[in-house]
């Protein structure tokens, strides 16, 4: 019988799941995250995959990594390093070794380290583990192939079905190390493959096999770890994407505004799950189109903003690129339009399947002519909900076009979401024409406060009128080439963005004495913040001032960064938001932190740059 092992509590614990592109490590984490979530811990997820649609077996340039961060009370990112790293195979333990904490666990299945694996991954010697300075004794090596085989010799499945069940011998496994109840594990795969039920009672089969081999073996294991939680409010969550809260949200946006909801798209990664997901729902009166390429996409969009919807087009920078043109046809004929646009790695195909916040001057300035839009910044996978939700709102109030950036760090990952109440969220009132215009409608007749047109809907009686691309008198509605008339109407554009109003900008931390004031956008929210908490917490006086609304930018926004004597831009660009606040606010000349890794910000190295610029 087993030696009972010591159960341990622990506030927070980052495990990276790694192996080839086709060992389901992406779904053996999304599986862990998502019984954390059930049972109220705080999670956040990093999912690391290669571009390549199946690199060659074993080789180094084909391993795909899921890092999950899960903790009793609220966790911001994904985590710097893990403390248990699997690792299904040479390459993946090769590459991924550089993500594990000096103490970390590492569990490998030692029947993908043979002579051929290590040649892949280029080892040079036998002794994987002394070359790469790894102790034996925080090694938990498991013949898992063998033991998958194993499990499922009886199950009439082949050689190439049993090996892609090997992702679950792992899950069960550190199911065990964390006390996870696998019954959650079975209730999500029998869900999963419902229509397949005997591929379902497989995989929990194979899990049971990787808990019960924990359970049995405690080599190298000298405790395991529970993680209780502390959540402050009650209610029901789930673990979401920010793609899938992209999702959501426009749904939730389109029956508050009682709307049909329109998406026209072209699949590009990392926005395609946004199409997927919206497709799925057409029983809520949403209408999905996958055109033939990004600019239709965007025009069939448009086109559907004209006749009474609301109407989005998701895509990531190669795509905003190629639907500039039809953006600008929705600036000047000031119809409302979401464009969601999540950020990869560029510039051109790039680094597809890697995040950066280098679209922000393209979305921003990205046109030809005068051509104002607002941008909004999700910072979160769960904030995704909120953000698109709130492009919504402004594009049907405000009749025009507003950009979403998310990236593909919060699009793939994901959060511990708590479901919101429809009658909790904010009114949607569409800006529409008036029973009194009726006969004597122009489209371009302003509300005299936020400068926004009115919107008539073909098919109303009585508001007959045209848009297009060429300049319109703003009297008549006519085509007009007056120069008094242009001048007039690209400052009622521009005017009407600069109106719309968005929350005040927040600082946290010590926001009345701070040496230091960090400054962020976007998705970069968790990994300043954490920074900022660590610093503090060694009696460094810091704080945190993060962007969401990029156009306009808040009213508060000169008052706020002039208050601090020092003042840190960071962003995962070459300082575009840095340079844009500099044009905003004069004499703002702040310091500045970039990468352009493709990675997420690592908390460590900011903060050891935050102290030097606190020390200078």
């Amino acid at each position: 019988m087993a030696e009972q092992l010591e159960v341990k509590g622990l506030e927070q614990v980052v495990i990276r799941f790694s192996g080839d592109s086709g060992d389901g490590m992406q779904l053996a984490g999304n599986i862990f995250s998502t019984i954390s979530a059930t049972v109220g811990n705080s999670i956040s997820t990093f999912p690391d995959y290669p571009a390549d649609i199946r690199a060659p077996q074993g080789s180094l340039t084909g391993v795909s990594g899921f890092q999950v961060h899960v903790g009793e009370s609220k966790v911001y990112t994904p985590g710097d390093l893990c403390d248990v790293l699997v690792a299904m195979n040479a390459a993946a333990l090769k590459t991924q070794y550089q993500y594990a904490k000096p103490q970390a666990t590492i569990i490998i299945d030692t029947d993908a380290f043979g002579p051929a694996d290590l040649k892949k991954a280029e080892f040079k010697t036998p002794d994987y583990l002394a070359e790469m300075g790894i102790d034996t004794d925080r090694v938990v090596a498991c013949p898992l192939t063998t033991m998958v085989k194993d499990s499922l010799a009886d199950s009439g499945m082949d050689n190439k079905a049993i090996l892609k069940c090997r992702n679950m011998f792992a899950l069960g496994l550190v199911c065990w190390l964390f006390h996870r109840d696998i019954t959650l594990v079975e209730a999500f795969l029998r869900e999963k493959f419902a229509k397949k039920p005997e591929i379902a009672e497989n995989n929990i089969k194979v899990v049971r096999a990787g808990y019960h081999f924990g359970h049995n073996t405690h080599s190298s294991v000298p405790a395991t770890y529970r993680i209780d939680s502390k959540h402050k409010e009650t209610g029901r969550y789930m673990d979401i994407t920010g793609n899938k809260a992209t999702a959501y949200g426009l749904v939730a946006a389109a029956e508050k505004a009682g709307l049909k909801l329109f998406l026209g798209s072209y699949p590009i990664t990392p926005a395609t799950d946004i199409l997927h997901e919206l497709s799925k729902h057409k029983s809520m009166g949403v209408v999905t189109v996958q055109c033939e390429d990004e600019i239709s996409g965007c025009c069939t969009a448009i086109g559907a903003a004209f006749s009474g919807a609301l109407a989005a087009t998701s895509t990531s920078g190669p795509g905003i690129c190629l639907k500039s043109e039809a953006i600008n046809l929705a600036v000047i004929d000031e119809l409302p339009l979401v464009i969601i646009d999540v950020q990869r790695g560029g510039p051109s195909t790039g680094l597809p399947t890697k995040s950066e916040q280098t679209d922000l001057l393209q979305v921003l300035y990205g046109r030809n002519g005068e051509s104002p839009m607002p941008v909004i910044a999700a910072t979160s996978p769960t904030n995704c909900f909120d953000a698109v939700y709130a492009a919504a709102k402004i594009a049907v109030e405000h009749l025009t076009p507003v950009v979403l950036l998310t990236d593909a760090f919060i699009a793939n990952g994901s959060g511990a979401w708590k479901l919101p109440k429809m009658n909790e969220l904010p009114d949607i009132h569409p800006h529409y024409a008036t029973k009194e215009m009726k006969d004597n409608y122009t489209p371009y007749f302003r509300d005299d406060k936020s400068l926004a047109r009115y919107w008539a809907v073909p098919g109303m009686e009585g508001y007959t009128h045209i848009l297009g691309g060429l300049e319109k008198d703003e009297k008549t509605g006519a085509i007009s080439t007056d120069p008094d008339n242009h001048h007039h109407m690209c400052l009622q554009r521009a005017e009407k963005v600069a109106r719309i109003e968005v929350p005040e900008l927040e600082v946290t931390g010590d926001k009345e004495d701070a040496q230091l004031l960090i400054v962020g956008w976007g998705s970069t929210y968790g990994h300043l913040y954490t920074a900022m908490e660590e610093m503090r917490a060694k009696g460094k006086k810091v704080a945190h001032a993060h962007f969401q609304f990029l156009n306009p930018l808040p009213k508060n926004t000169a008052e706020v960064l002039k208050r601090y004597k020092k003042v840190v831009v960071a962003e995962q660009n070459l300082g575009q938001f840095a340079m844009y606040l500099k044009g905003k606010v004069d004499g703002f000349m702040p310091y500045q932190y970039n990468e352009v890794k493709g990675q997420p910000f690592q908390v460590a190295h900011l903060v050891e740059a935050f102290e030097e610029i606190i020390n200078k």
